[in-house]
């Protein structure tokens, strides 16, 4: 049996790990009486820690919300896993979290066992960040209140300065009252996927053009949601482009997601061993290049002038190399 102090660590340990737990599950887990699991919740209550007890036969005990942060309890997977995900987070992309990031980070680093922060140096030391360009500054205020938005399902009303033509600088903020589904990281940016509420119709924005974020109170009612990460994909990688087509891959999805990333083209099954992709192209020719560059079996089922173009090539090359 665990000493009280151990086990009080313990203890708040389980109600870390998941939101509620029965009386009779702390006391098999703890290897104590259900009499002594209330006697140690009463003494992280005198601790300061918010120990929530609901009664009755399905009830149990979870941990609250309280005025200050408890300390967390983390094995050694989460532990290394917080560490990594804080020096990752440290690109710059989230403006005011720097100097926090750093700081909770130096704290972890402090504290973590040799071995641990042996590990965390190992994947830090045999990996190397190529990027394409600087990752667009969001807010760190805006980018917390969309995200709890999203989980509460709250109405929000936006200050959201859009852009015009591309390349363009953004214009004027204007307010959009939105339904929240989904925060999206593309590549270097955030993107929020909303219904918007006067439109009638499912958007992106941009998060780092979101100037303003007030939740309104009032509950969202998402009216045929979309996958918000196809839906992003579809903004970005059909989209914007004069030339949209749809190509069938004889290849599974995971095989295909690797030929035609997400950031390329939007994928769907069809059928156990092959995927519909809808891709875009600034040009048909530029559009034929990369599909038979792509080295893989693919008939484009539209439109019908890349067929055409993506044939002329292939013939082109073949009786260029003998027939």
């Amino acid at each position: 049996m665990l000493e009280t102090s151990a086990r009080l660590l313990r203890l708040l340990s389980l109600l870390q790990a998941r939101p509620a737990w029965t009386a009779p599950e702390l006391a098999d887990r703890l290897g104590v009486t259900e009499r002594t699991v209330r006697r140690d919740v009463t003494r992280l209550r005198d601790l300061g820690y918010p120990v929530e007890a609901e009664p009755g036969p399905h009830g149990g005990y979870q941990l609250g919300r309280g005025g200050a942060l408890p300390p967390l309890l983390l094995d050694d997977d989460e532990a290394v896993a917080v560490a990594v995900g804080l020096r990752a987070a440290a690109d710059g992309s989230v403006t005011g979290l720097d100097d926090a990031t750093v700081s909770a980070l130096a704290k972890l680093d402090q504290v973590l066992p040799a071995r641990l922060a042996a590990r965390v140096r190992a994947v830090h030391g045999a990996t190397a960040e190529l990027r394409g360009r600087d990752p667009d500054r969001v807010d760190a205020e805006v980018l917390v209140t969309l995200a709890h938005a999203c989980r509460a399902g709250e109405r929000v009303r936006l200050g959201y300065a859009a852009g015009g033509r591309p390349g363009a600088p953004p214009g004027e903020p204007r307010e959009r009252l939105v339904d929240p589904l989904r925060l999206v990281r593309f590549g270097p940016r955030w993107y929020l996927v909303a219904r918007d509420v006067d439109r009638g119709e499912w958007r992106t924005y941009r998060v780092d053009r979101v100037t303003s974020a007030a939740p309104t109170g009032a509950r969202s009612e998402p009216v045929d949601p979309p996958d918000p990460v196809a839906f992003v994909a579809a903004g970005m990688a059909v989209a914007p482009y004069a030339v949209q087509a749809t190509v069938r891959l004889r290849l599974p999805s995971a095989e295909a997601l690797e030929v035609i990333p997400r950031t390329v083209g939007v994928h769907r099954p069809d059928g156990p061993g092959a995927t519909i992709v809808e891709t875009g192209g600034g040009t048909v020719a530029g559009l034929t290049r990369y599909l038979a560059g792509l080295g893989v079996p693919l008939e484009v089922l539209d439109p019908p002038e890349l067929r055409a173009s993506l044939r002329a090539y292939v013939e082109a090359l073949a009786a260029a190399n003998g027939g």
